[in-house]
């Protein structure tokens, strides 16, 4: 492996265990919950970093929780467009926005 591709965007891992860990019974396909992570990740501004350990060494207890909070809010986000754009949108949903 060289060098340039360890480069890669921090928020990934953390978004798709988000995605993961609250969404997988949610009846969405996998294949929605990956555009769910696309969409949720192009809401983020990338943080490019070749290594997670540097990453969370250097940040404070309240720089994961606005990180923690800016992935929850952008995959909420997601899931709704998710839903909205397939179809799947109900009145619970809409009244959510």
């Amino acid at each position: 492996m060289s060098a340039l591709e360890t480069v890669h965007n921090y928020y990934e891992r953390p978004v798709f265990n988000f995605i993961q860990e609250n969404y997988r019974n949610s009846g969405l396909t996998d294949n929605q919950l990956a555009d769910m992570a696309c969409i949720a990740l192009n809401r983020i501004a990338p943080r490019y970093i070749r290594h997670d350990i540097d990453m969370s060494f250097y940040m404070s207890g309240q720089e994961h929780l606005e990180i923690q909070a800016r992935i929850e809010k952008a995959v909420k986000k997601a899931f709704k467009k998710v839903k909205k754009l397939d179809g799947i949108e109900d009145d619970a949903d809409q009244d959510m926005d």
